[in-house]
């Protein structure tokens, strides 16, 4: 029998790891009879299946105020615990009204319970979860001990209590294992490993036209070669080893282009990545489209509006993949290549050396530094169609057999067994 299950976080909306990852969690559980509802401070799902708080938003004004006040600081003054306390207690009524009024039988906790950008968001939730004992899933993406900037805080008492809760009705959800055994290590909480998907039983449909509108469209020429970099504008993503690649490819018609503006996180960075571009002679393109969660319904109508273009609108044209990233928690945009069966350039960073690597991809490898034999690689597989379709067909074996729907499925299915009996 199906069951109304509800999303919760700060935000669903765009193209963040946890929006994307949510939006492909829904997608498996509705095709298994359930029905999905959704809670949040931004939303761009339908409003008839939605709570929109603004309140629960990160960004919101109040919680800016608490953020600023508790982190870098070794004391909490009473006005700070007071403003919690009041953005908990109306927070913990609009949770009570989503479950009331959807007839919540599951919620699944995406970050909320994990990085604490939004203190009295999960501690509303870790009451609610306790108080109303509701059967929870917590999905975990990036732990606050991952992160430099919550190193020093006045929350302690807080974070100990719902970053993430240890209460028996909820089943912990991470992403790699070097984050199972970080949890168990500081908690005892014992945790589900389940990697980011993606729908491998079901190859992408491409649209010719559209992408070759948009291959003109950002300034390609057709002989053009596109060194696609699919990520946002963040120091961690190690952007400057994909100019100093197309540097050292020394071909005028290699374009390394950007499928993300510059962000929050990104402005200095960004500018920097430009000069560093202009200096070394590399063409960089940053394509300004519309880039969404192109993983939920709904979302092409809103695109076609704007007369814009999804993120994956970008593989097809795309001929080389460069991700050189320092850190990351999985690595969506690394799933996504090889989804469209494209060939690529990794950095080995730790989850990739431990979780990804050994898995057996045929990938072009670098270990913190760009090498002359990485650009040899890249020369190679450029040239040669038949080492191409090799590489890129072996990859998508690789992944459709640990990264598919069909294993989040099985590994959803293992979890509501546990709350509702073996019938799901």
């Amino acid at each position: 029998m199906g069951k109304n299950i509800g999303f919760v976080s700060t935000r669903f909306s765009g193209t963040d790891g946890v929006t994307l990852e949510a939006g492909k969690w829904a997608e498996v559980l509705k095709k298994n009879g359930h029905t999905c509802f959704w809670f949040g401070g931004e939303l761009d799902r339908s409003p008839q299946k939605s709570l929109l708080v603004p309140e629960a938003h990160f960004k919101h004004e109040q919680n800016v105020w608490i953020s600023d006040n508790v982190w870098g600081k070794k004391s909490r003054a009473p006005a700070v615990t007071d403003m919690i306390h009041t953005i908990k207690s109306r927070i913990k009524q609009r949770l009570n009204e989503f479950i009331d009024r959807f007839g919540i039988d599951l919620l699944i906790a995406q970050n909320v319970l994990t990085i604490p950008m939004h203190i009295p968001l999960g501690v509303a939730l870790t009451e609610i979860i306790a108080e109303t004992r509701i059967p929870t899933i917590a999905h975990h993406h990036d732990f606050y001990w991952e992160r430099t900037r919550f190193s020093i805080g006045a929350v302690g008492d807080y974070l100990r209590m719902a970053f993430p809760p240890n209460l028996h009705n909820i089943e912990h959800v991470v992403i790699n294992s070097a984050a199972q055994e970080e949890l168990a290590l500081r908690t005892g909480i014992s945790s589900v490993i389940i990697p980011n998907v993606l729908d491998f039983e079901n190859p992408p449909v491409i649209n010719g036209e559209k992408t070759v509108h948009l291959r003109q469209n950002i300034g390609l020429g057709p002989d053009d070669i596109m060194i696609l970099q699919p990520t946002r504008i963040v120091q961690r993503k190690g952007i400057e080893h994909a100019i100093e690649l197309v540097k050292e490819l020394k071909d005028p018609r290699c374009k390394l282009v950007i499928s993300h503006e510059a962000g929050d996180e990104g402005f200095e960075y960004a500018e920097w990545l430009k000069e560093n571009a202009r200096s070394q002679g590399v063409d960089l393109l940053f394509v300004n489209t519309y880039m969404n969660d192109h993983w939920h319904t709904g979302t092409e109508k809103q695109a076609q509006q704007l007369g814009d273009c999804f993120l994956l609108d970008l593989y097809p044209h795309a001929d080389f993949i460069t991700y050189p990233s320092l850190y990351e928690g999985f690595g969506n945009a690394f799933l996504e290549a090889i989804f469209f069966r494209k060939p690529m350039l990794i950095n080995r960073y730790a989850i990739f050396v431990k979780d990804i690597e050994p898995q057996g991809f045929d990938l072009v490898v670098m270990d913190g530094f760009l090498t002359s034999k990485n650009v040899n690689q890249v020369k190679e597989i450029l040239a040669s169609s038949a080492h191409r379709e090799k590489m890129v067909n072996h990859n998508f074996e690789i992944a459709r057999r640990h990264y598919s729907y069909k294993v989040l499925q099985k590994k959803l299915n293992y979890l509501l067994d546990i709350f509702f009996g073996v019938e799901n």
